[in-house]
């Protein structure tokens, strides 16, 4: 099958034929119908000091998607051949004293799709029957596949107090807008927004952002103290891994506010955690991936409530043998979710 590969450890990534992976005992084989990228793919792709310490390479990429199950291990429980199902990309132990206690997302043994073990950026995948999670059969393909992105930003969103509060966002990406549709449908008072992208930052208006600001050219603690009373934010959602927008979005978040962090920074960044957080007696949140499963139910009823409609974020479809176009996109900045079909016929709108 084809299959987006990391060869070995260096920028870039290869198209490959590698084999159709089998089914385990507990596991589900799944047609990959559409799969999206996401910022830790870009990572990947540039070999950053990041991707560097975390990549096993040489394996299979990728661990947003939606697909169809062809086969299932003789034990494996939960969706039946021919359902539609999205992918739960964090394959925990279920054993260790974080999966027994609630706390599966914090597993000491996760494997992650793309980054551990084989992804999904290719024509089949085989995961534990538990990671596969069923969707309504007539859910869009694009939609389905970038759920588990949509659930790091709900698991941003929802670590902190959001309701009646003001709220920032830094970092406009897709996960970054999905964020600001999160905050508006739970509550949020007022949100605000940077980005050095304007094609972004007009998604981000569009998804519900009051303000936004381009720290290229715009004063953005002035602008912020000013759209906020001189009060600053109560909460501050992080989400570029840029070390200036984490400086600026401590800068704006007011005393004893609360700033939730889920942008990889790629590196170590200086940062005055004395003037940012012990002084302030700030609360930080450190979000890992999505709360298995809460994150996922949560998201699932935002979803079914029509709270966030996430069928504008779908900005580019293409097909997966024009991945390079894809991730150049990606890192373009002009482009919400660019989502990819390993056979461009399951295209559920036209080809970019």
């Amino acid at each position: 099958m084809r299959a987006i590969v990391k060869p070995s450890p260096g920028p870039g990534l290869e198209m490959a034929d590698v084999p159709i992976p089998t089914a385990g005992p507990s596991d589900v084989l799944i047609q990959v119908k559409a799969t999206s990228i996401c910022g830790t793919d870009m990572h990947i792709r540039d070999w950053d000091p990041w991707a560097q310490t975390h990549v096993r390479a040489p394996l299979t990429v990728g661990h947003e998607m939606c697909g169809v199950v062809v086969d299932k291990g003789p034990t494996a429980e939960g969706p039946e051949i021919g359902d539609l199902v999205s992918v739960e990309s964090h394959i925990v132990c279920g054993q260790c004293r974080f999966c027994r206690t609630g706390k599966g997302h914090l597993c000491e043994n996760t494997q992650i799709l793309g980054v551990h073990r084989d992804g999904v950026y290719a024509e089949y995948v085989a995961v534990p029957a538990i990671n596969a999670w069923p969707d309504p059969p007539d859910m869009a393909y694009s939609i389905a596949s970038l759920q588990e992105n949509f659930g790091n930003a709900v698991h941003t969103v929802s670590v902190a107090n959001i309701s009646g509060r003001k709220v920032l966002v830094t970092g406009c990406g897709p996960v970054g807008v999905m964020a600001i549709a999160a905050a508006r449908a739970l509550g949020a008072r007022a949100v605000y927004a940077t980005d050095v992208s304007d094609y972004r930052l007009e998604m981000a208006r569009k998804l519900g952002a009051e303000h936004t600001w381009n720290p290229r050219r715009d004063s953005v603690i002035e602008l912020g103290m000013e759209a906020t009373d001189g009060e600053g934010v109560d909460v501050l959602l992080e989400m570029s891994g840029a070390p200036s927008a984490i400086q600026e979005g401590f800068s704006l978040l007011k005393p004893g506010g609360e700033a939730a962090l889920l942008g990889l920074s790629s590196g170590p960044i200086p940062f005055d955690l004395d003037d940012n957080i012990v002084f302030k007696g700030a609360t930080v949140h450190g979000v890992i991936g999505r709360k298995l499963w809460d994150t996922w139910y949560e998201m699932r009823g935002l979803l079914r409530a029509g709270a966030v409609d996430l069928g504008s974020l779908v900005t580019h479809r293409l097909a997966l043998d024009d991945f390079e176009k894809a991730f150049d996109l990606m890192a373009s900045g002009e482009c919400g979710k660019v989502v990819m079909f390993p056979d461009p016929d399951d295209a559920d709108g036209p080809l970019s």
